[in-house]
């Protein structure tokens, strides 16, 4: 199956993130596709055509190491490169995606990216003061995990509008700030790790 590009519409329910590696037959891009509304499962692709699928957390073997994927409520939590030695790079957001379009304006306009990230951090901070006892009460009332853990009760009484509404912002911030939050890897580091994955394909 053939990699799709990424649509506005899919921005909150699908993440894209590339890397391109070398490989015996030349440079080959590898994809990594979730869609975390409709499953919990990563998938693999190899220049656009599909090789693997998996549940997260997952691990796929690529030429010049692993690449390492998992994904939580707000969305990707891990999407990286780990060569043997331990080094790891995170993979880029495809175009289309939020992350993608969170970089453009982190390079076009830093100062109105600064300004989203603050206000993306009280959107999360409110989420997590008001929206996350919510869902709490809401998991440990179903009976398999309330024999396992026990029942929580919510001190915040929200309607389900609400909660809602406070559930895809929450989603949107943290996706939308994760290559912002995200520390680019230093120069010098990237350049090694590129020279060690040449090597690695070509030994």
């Amino acid at each position: 199956m053939a990699l799709r590009p990424v649509r506005l519409h899919q921005a909150l329910s699908r993440t894209v993130h590339t890397i391109t590696l070398p490989d015996p037959d030349g440079p080959a891009v590898w994809a990594v596709e979730t869609r975390t509304t409709e499953d919990h499962r990563a998938r693999l692709y190899r220049d656009g055509q599909r090789t693997s699928t998996a549940e997260m957390p997952a691990t796929f073997t690529v030429p010049g190491g692993r690449i390492e994927v998992d994904a939580g409520l707000y969305g990707v939590t891990r999407v990286h490169l780990v060569t043997p030695d331990g080094r790891e790079r995170r993979l880029a957001p495809a175009p289309g995606t939020l992350e993608h379009r969170r970089a453009a304006l982190t390079r076009d306009r830093p100062r109105t990216s600064r300004a989203i990230a603050v206000t993306a951090v009280v959107i999360l901070l409110v989420n997590l003061v008001l929206a996350t006892p919510v869902w709490l009460e809401m998991v440990t009332s179903i009976p398999e995990v309330a024999d396992r853990v026990g029942t929580f009760t919510s001190p915040v009484l929200l309607p389900g509008w609400l909660l809602g509404t406070l559930t895809v912002a929450g989603v949107a911030a943290a996706r939308g700030t994760s290559s912002h939050l995200a520390a680019p890897p230093h120069r010098r580091r990237r350049d090694h790790l590129d020279l060690a994955l040449a090597r690695t394909s070509t030994s």
